[in-house]
Formats: structure tokens, C-alpha cells, sequence
């Protein structure tokens, strides 16, 4: 394992006071203050989780696109359980894919930046909804990491997909570790996790240093409460560190956000919470063999770092770590000048 430390500097501060004070004081913090995590964990519980059974594994039965040799600018993948899959596939059929897998409770829309640079670098570039999340199926059923990695083996399957590199942040780092621990032989070449959930957010006596899980029930209080602002909280706060003193906010990134996370369903997003804090990626990350890049930068308010990239390392084969002082956990987006090269240089090397 090689721990590779990248110093990239940002004005970013190190404070992160907790905030008092009930759900108001909570949401407040998420746009003016550094605590936007733990502000959340002072909500009172939400509801029940009354999560569905995981579905059927998914299977490369396609919808009227998945045949189609051309250029896919819009398609679509039905899996073996009825659900609907978008995708975009751009480039040259020929080239090496790099596929990407967003966050919760995004969309594909949300790799544009990374999606043109590689495709102008000659790659073919994948990117696709998750069931539930985008223009995918608005799924009340399979809502959880195994059908999310067999959705991801149905859609390799149906494009051919081989010798590929998969990038997923956040969520998406969690469904690429738990794919490419399943993948058949010879469909992936490298995997990058980006500012990513594994090995397990949420805390426990196994994982000490976790997130308490009144993090995750503040979630979901705030997210059946009232969505749509809390999809405008999050981005104007911590995800993309708008929060810091002296940080660049942009409206437009906020705005995509949140229109990225409002077009795809309630319950999947619900369900998706329990899916990215409590799987434990443990066994994917031991079973991994191909070369591993974990990108983390050591200011991200939602994944902390000390917990994910700084255990995962230890966990894969063939991995390198390379850590961003000060950047977000949406880095991609805000310093996508810095971590598109890094990018290239890991799926070229």
C-alpha cells in the first residue's frame, strides 16, 4: 500500500462546533456554521426505518436502447426486477471506459465536468442514474448495496464493458468497492473512490470512531420534513465547504444540486441513507485486486476522513491514498482542475 499525501491549499478552518438548539438551530448550522454534521445528530430521531427487501438480481435484460451499436446519448437498461436504469455512454465504443458512479442523492449529471475531460481525452465515458436517484425507476424496493452493485453488473454486462476504470464518490465509492469485489474477470482495469463511504460510516463498538447514528436518523427527520430545503441546506453548507470562512460559494453549483437531488424519489433517497452509513465494505475492499486510488480531502464534513480513506487504505491490495489539504467532500466539483488530472495520470499510469 503507498499513502501518497497531495497538498492542494484552501482557506479552509479546522473548527467543527456542535450545535444546540433543535431542528432550526441545526439547519442554521448547516448554512453558517462549521458543524453541519454534527448539527444533524442533535435532531430528534426520525421515523421508523421501514426499509423493503432487497429485489431480485438484476440481469442484463435491456429496454430498446441496450442493442443499439451506435452512439448512446440517452438510454436505458431494464433489469431482471422491471426497473428502469438511465445511462449516458459517450465516445468512441473502442476506447477503454471509465465509468462513474455519483453520491447520494445525485444523478449522472453530476460527473459533467469529469464526463467531457476524459472524453476529450479519448475515453469512452459511462455514467448512470442509480435505480431510484436521476431518471432511473423511482424504486420503493431494492434500495440497498447489493442490488445497487448487481444493477451496476447488469449495465457492464449489456454494454460490454471491459478492461474498465471505475470512479464513484461518496455513495458511489461504496457501490464501486462492493461491484468490483463481484465483477467477472477481466471487466475492471482500476477503481478510484472519491471523498467515499467505506469501509462503514456509522458508528459502533466494531467502529468506534464512526458517526453516531443520530447523524443519519437527522437525515431522514429533515429529509421526509421537508426535502426540498434540505436539499438546498446541504450543498449551501458542507458538502462542497460553502460553509468555511472566506470559501467561494457558487448558486449555481447549489442550484444543481438541488435539482439533481429533487428529480429522483423520496423513498429510494430514504432508503439509500441506511445504504451508505450502515453497509459494511469490509470483505469488498479486502477483496479487490486491481490497482485502488482513494482521494480524500482532509476537510470533508460529510465523509470524515480519519474513519473512511485512512482505514480503507489499509484494507486493499494495490491501493494508493492521496489526501487534499482542506478540500471539500464535493472537491470534484469545486476543484475539478486539480482532481481531473490526478484523475488521468492514475487511469494512464
Amino acid at each position: 500500500m503507498t499513502l501518497n499525501h497531495d497538498i492542494h491549499p484552501s482557506p479552509a478552518s479546522d473548527g467543527r462546533p456542535t450545535v444546540a438548539g433543535g431542528p432550526d438551530a441545526a439547519r442554521r448550522a448547516v448554512l453558517m456554521g462549521g458543524g453541519a454534521i454534527a448539527a444533524l445528530a442533535m435532531l430528534p430521531a426520525g421515523a421508523a426505518t421501514a426499509l423493503a427487501a432487497p429485489t431480485e438480481t438484476a440481469s442484463p435484460a435491456t429496454g430498446p436502447h441496450a442493442a443499439d451499436k451506435g452512439t448512446h446519448a440517452m438510454s436505458f437498461i431494464t433489469t431482471k426486477d422491471g426497473v428502469q436504469i438511465f445511462y449516458k455512454d459517450w465516445g468512441p465504443k473502442t476506447a477503454q471506459p471509465i465509468v462513474f458512479h455519483h453520491g447520494w442523492p445525485l444523478s449522472a449529471d453530476d460527473w459533467d465536468n469529469q464526463m467531457m475531460f476524459f472524453l476529450a481525452h479519448g475515453y469512452r465515458v459511462i455514467a448512470h442514474d442509480r435505480r431510484g436517484h436521476g431518471r432511473s425507476t423511482q424504486t420503493d424496493t431494492g434500495n440497498e448495496m447489493d442490488t445497487y452493485a448487481a444493477d451496476v453488473i447488469a449495465l457492464a454486462a449489456a454494454l460490454d464493458l471491459k478492461n474498465a476504470v471505475h470512479i464513484g464518490h461518496s455513495t458511489g465509492g461504496g457501490e464501486v468497492a462492493r461491484y468490483v469485489a463481484r465483477a467477472e474477470k477481466g471487466r475492471v482495469a482500476k477503481a478510484v473512490l472519491i471523498g467515499a463511504v467505506p469501509p462503514i460510516m456509522v458508528k459502533s463498538d466494531k467502529n468506534p470512531g464512526g458517526l453516531p447514528m443520530e447523524v443519519f436518523d437527522g437525515f431522514r427527520t429533515q429529509l421526509v420534513a421537508n426535502r426540498a430545503q434540505f436539499y438546498r441546506d446541504i450543498p449551501a453548507g458542507p458538502f462542497y465547504g460553502f460553509n468555511r470562512p472566506g470559501a467561494k460559494v457558487s448558486e449555481g453549483v447549489i442550484n444543481n444540486w438541488w435539482r439533481q437531488g429533487m428529480i429522483g424519489g423520496i423513498k429510494a433517497h430514504y432508503d439509500c441513507i441506511k445504504a451508505f452509513s450502515e453497509t459494511d465494505f469490509t470483505e469488498d475492499l479486502k477483496k479487490i485486486d486491481v490497482p485502488v486510488l482513494i482521494m480524500h480531502g482532509d476537510d470533508d464534513q460529510i465523509v470524515p476522513i480519519a474513519d473512511s480513506a485512512h482505514l480503507a487504505i489499509k484494507l486493499v491490495k494495490n491501493g494508493t491514498l492521496k489526501v487534499y489539504k482542506g478540500l471539500p467532500h464535493g472537491m470534484a466539483t469545486t476543484h475539478a482542475d486539480t482532481i481531473n488530472p490526478d484523475l488521468l495520470a492514475f487511469v494512464k499510469g
